[in-house]
């Protein structure tokens, strides 16, 4: 198990660009079974998830060459071409297959493509953070519309799925999962007839793959809003494509900035596609200026909470796109430890995301845990430091809360468990090293 040693105090100045969009990448990627023509995917970010789901469509049998510019010793704009023209059915309902499919939360998108390319799919409960219940039913639901079948086999704690005639209708989502929206698009563009989907989820990144699916020949309709329309082809063709920044470490950067920067800026957000990120960062006092597509974070001593037009405190809670992500809250807690004034967080779409508060408590943050959903922040106003700590990493998105916490802190910290990190942010002590932060990783 990796861990991360921290010097806290040192002030981060400089450029930083983000990666590749990490959920995006594991949604186009799986894409790519759709079509035995070759897909070419480029700016895919090199970290642990999206690499793990690469190898796994190796296993399946799809060829996979890499393109990467490599510029000094890593590699500067990842680009891969994949070809599924000969998928391994063996291996695809082999023991193997379910173990590393539990293992990796983006596995779950794999079933769409399969259904829709190879008429069936065996599907375990997939991996992935710890952070609450993260149910299945949405896809479920939506691929029983289009008329599949499923079996569940107990020995294995699996279901086999039959989709030999998919048939495109009307549905309903019960709500607007994002990977949900994902695998019932990739399952009705082949479908026969044409399928409505309402509820929708419409994030950029969803709106990126039907994109990418129109490109390879699919009829898609309504993209970017909550009513997609998908008429039904026979065959689908390859594309070229290239990933968005991820908007989450857009965010986590601004974080970053905000706690312990002297002038950072993030270049070539795509800040269009950022949504009301910046303006969540701007809600807590943080000064978030946009030079073109780039954007800046001067240094500030002091930022100051918002409050309402009424002056009730300043709530922040997460919501389906184009709403605030759920992604951020982790960061935007740590960021208003060191504010003026006092903001609500509600968490609303998983119940275990916010116990992490608890090691921000032991380092010195004054936060009252209300419930699993609910926290309540009192800004120290840069008055009182956080304080250097021992810590796991319980999730992707609270280690890389902690990470910016520990490097604001007063003292050396200990981060464990970042491969959990490694999941969603690429090289990050190296590019943070290079802004000045003093990052150490050990084995």
């Amino acid at each position: 198990m990796a861990s991360f040693k921290i010097e806290g105090g040192h002030l981060l100045n400089g450029t930083i660009i983000p990666q590749g969009a990490k959920n995006e990448a594991l949604q186009v990627i799986c894409a790519t079974l759709l079509t035995s023509a070759p897909v070419t995917i480029s700016n895919i970010p090199d970290i642990r998830d999206v690499n793990n789901l690469i190898q796994l469509l190796k296993d399946i049998g799809v060829k996979v060459e890499s393109q990467c510019e490599v510029r000094g010793a890593r590699c500067e704009d990842r680009t891969y071409v994949f070809q599924a023209d000969k998928l391994n059915l063996d291996y695809l309902e082999s023991d193997e297959f379910v173990r590393k499919c539990a293992a990796l939360r983006g596995s779950v998108m794999l079933i769409g493509p399969l259904m829709a390319r190879m008429g069936k799919a065996i599907i375990t409960k997939p991996g992935g953070d710890k952070i609450g219940r993260r149910r299945l039913d949405t896809h479920f639901l939506g691929f029983e519309k289009l008329g599949a079948q499923f079996r569940h086999i107990k020995q294995r704690d699996v279901y086999e799925i039959d989709a030999q005639q998919l048939q495109g209708t009307y549905m309903l989502l019960d709500e607007a999962s994002v990977t949900g929206t994902a695998n019932i698009i990739m399952a009705a563009v082949m479908a026969k007839g044409t399928t409505t989907i309402y509820n929708a989820a419409c994030e950029p990144y969803i709106q990126q793959l039907c994109h990418m699916l129109n490109r390879m020949g699919a009829h898609i309709s309504g993209i970017g809003s909550n009513l997609l329309t998908i008429v039904g082809v026979d065959s689908l063709h390859g594309t070229d494509h290239r990933l968005l920044p991820d908007m989450i470490e857009v965010g986590s950067f601004i974080g970053m900035a905000a706690m312990c920067g002297n002038g950072v800026r993030i270049k070539d957000v795509s800040i269009k596609d950022l949504g009301i990120i910046p303006d969540a960062f701007r809600r807590l006092g943080v000064e978030v200026q946009t030079e073109g597509d780039d954007l800046y974070i001067p240094r500030q001593e002091h930022y100051i909470v918002d409050s309402f037009i009424d002056g009730t405190i300043m709530t922040l809670a997460d919501a389906p796109w184009p709403g605030l992500t759920p992604d951020l809250l982790s960061v935007l807690i740590v960021v208003a430890t060191q504010a003026r004034g006092s903001v609500l967080f509600h968490q609303k779409m998983f119940e275990s995301r916010l116990f992490f508060v608890d090691r921000l408590i032991d380092m010195g943050a004054q936060i009252i845990l209300c419930d699993p959903h609910r926290a309540v922040v009192v800004g120290h106003d840069r008055t009182r430091q956080l304080r250097g700590s021992r810590m796991s990493s319980p999730d992707i998105r609270a280690g890389i809360a902690l990470l910016i916490a520990a490097m604001s802190a007063n003292g050396v910290s200990t981060i464990s468990n970042i491969e959990q990190i490694d999941r969603g942010y690429e090289n990050i002590e190296a590019r943070l090293n290079a802004l000045g932060a003093k990052i150490e990783r050990t084995e």
